[in-house]
């Protein structure tokens, strides 16, 4: 067995893709301000998402998704969506954000 269907080999590997990916992020304050200007301005509400998670605020971090999920989960091919479960393997099954975080993901995509 290589491991690769242990959730800790999961969630550490979906960790390192998380770090690599925040590198990138640009301030958070400047982020905010986006918002501020552009409730709607997804990419920016994306990448501050990444970067809040990056900062170990991972409940921040999935109520913005779950916010881009809400206004258009279409939006960028599911990116939001499809962010939120890569948090999810990160964070683990049992983590208060993954539970708290599928519980509202399921309520948004099937009410």
């Amino acid at each position: 067995p290589d491991g690769r269907n242990d959730p800790e080999f999961t969630a550490a590997e979906a960790a390192l893709s998380l770090a690599e990916k925040a590198d990138d992020l640009g301030d958070i304050g400047e982020l905010r301000a986006r918002l501020e200007k552009n409730p709607k301005d997804h990419q920016a509400r994306f990448d501050l998402a990444l970067a809040l998670n990056a900062r170990g605020d991972k409940e921040g971090a999935v109520d913005e998704l779950l916010m881009i999920v809400e206004y258009d989960r279409n939006w960028n091919d599911e990116a939001a969506r499809k962010q939120l479960v890569e948090f999810f393997e990160a964070y683990g099954p049992k983590h208060e954000a993954t539970l708290s975080g599928r519980r509202r993901l399921s309520s948004i995509l099937f009410s």
